[in-house]
């Protein structure tokens, strides 16, 4: 036996181009995120715009605060199910073909609901462009390709910055186009998601693949994780929870401030500036700082103690501020339960787990309109108070993500 001491092998020079060869892919890859944003944002801008116009349209038709939440959960209740669909068919296919085919399935749904002509269609076209617009998750799993697990709070936190630039030109354009009827804004929004269209069809390509041929997972076996399962559930609660203020906080200006549908979407606009600011920008700070844990119990404290001050708001002043708060822990915790379960998703399988993620989130746009509709013709604070409950359960139960959290807030920290 030799006594010359043994030294570690090093990578060979195909073992090096290879390594060199996806870290060029991946860079190349990254340099299209700002394209992939900026397709999302004007996806959302469409979404937007309905906002604050579509309980005034639906109440032309003399729909209850029930009915309304029907409307909503068809919308919901479809991205329940086609999340999953287009997350596992862009691991197969390929995002950006899933991407196209959302962005103009969403034009043309868009295009129904402005010509809608009573509650049913209404409802069958807010179906349909809840089955479209369940492409989030793609969207999500894009950024995971072409990201490190240390950066991903960060890439997310501007993802989700999407949401807040989409929902402050969304909701603008809605209560603008208002002037010439509520169906108005939703012809507008259709031809703003045709042009989308034809912009990401030149624009947009495709991430570098990773492991296409892997065995495919099902939603069953993606929740078989605990870990995956518990953020899941977390997201279903914080989903369910906000889209109580959703639902029914045009109704509630109407009733108890006289507002119409322009002066609903200056709140709106106003929020989702603040949710903008904190996700484009601050989420990089905060995540260099805190782990995706902390964030996430944070931002639901937060959010918690601010909608369940809503009710007791007597004047338009008192009101922006539990607003205010609202939009700050909103935009914290999304990110961060986006970041925290993209960290469990192994390679080949994450868009399928996006997609189950964004599921759950569908499953509280299922359940939510229809709770707050109903808790809102009881008594006009309980969909806060409820929304306010269930956030504090988020509080709680996100104590069972501290082993994982470990190490991603090591990572992190080391960035800064």
């Amino acid at each position: 036996m030799s006594d010359t001491p043994e030294t570690p092998s090093q990578p060979d020079d195909s073992e090096r181009d290879d390594s060199e060869r996806d870290d060029a892919e991946r860079a190349q890859a990254r340099r299209a995120l700002p394209v992939l944003f900026s397709v999302v944002i004007v996806d959302l801008i469409g979404f937007g715009i309905a906002i604050p116009v579509l309980p005034f349209l639906a109440r032309e038709y003399g729909a209850s605060g029930v009915e309304l939440g029907l409307i909503l959960t068809g919308y919901a209740g479809a991205q329940f199910l086609f999340a999953p669909i287009w997350g596992r068919l862009s691991d197969r296919i390929g995002r950006r073909r899933v991407m196209l085919c959302t962005v103009a399935g969403t034009a043309a749904a868009l295009l129904w609901l402005g010509l809608a002509q009573s509650l049913v269609a209404m409802f069958a076209a807010r179906f349909l462009a809840g089955g479209f617009a369940a492409n989030i998750s793609v969207a999500a799993a894009y950024v995971t390709d072409v990201t490190d697990e240390a950066e991903r709070t960060r890439w997310m936190g501007l993802l989700g910055a999407c949401f807040g630039v989409g929902f402050v030109l969304g909701p603008a354009l809605g209560g603008l186009l208002s002037h010439w009827g509520y169906a108005a804004p939703m012809l507008g929004a259709a031809g703003l998601a045709a042009v989308n269209w034809v912009y990401a069809f030149f624009v947009l390509r495709e991430p570098a693949r990773h492991a296409s041929e892997a065995p495919r997972a099902t939603r069953r076996e993606t929740l078989a994780d605990p870990v995956v399962r518990l953020i899941c559930l977390l997201n279903l609660a914080f989903s369910t929870a906000v889209v109580q203020l959703e639902t029914v906080f045009a109704f509630f200006m109407a009733d108890r401030f006289g507002y119409d549908a322009m002066d609903v979407a200056w709140i709106f606009i106003g929020m989702a500036v603040l949710m903008g600011g904190i996700q484009g920008g601050g989420m990089k700070a905060l995540a260099a700082r805190f782990s995706e844990r902390t964030l996430a119990r944070g931002g639901s404290l937060l959010l918690a103690a601010a909608i369940a001050m809503v009710p007791f708001s007597t004047t338009i002043a008192v009101l922006l501020l539990p607003l205010a708060f609202s939009a700050i822990g909103r935009a914290v915790l999304q990110p961060s339960l986006m970041s925290l379960v993209s960290l469990e998703a192994r390679p080949e399988h994450r868009g399928v787990v996006l997609g189950t993620f964004q599921s759950a989130a569908s499953l509280g746009r299922v359940l939510g309109p229809v709770a707050a509709g109903l808790l809102y013709d009881t008594k006009m604070g309980a969909p806060f108070w409820f929304a306010s409950l269930l956030l504090v359960v988020v509080f709680v139960a996100a104590s069972g993500l501290r082993q994982r959290d470990a190490g991603v807030a090591d990572a992190a920290t080391s960035l800064g």
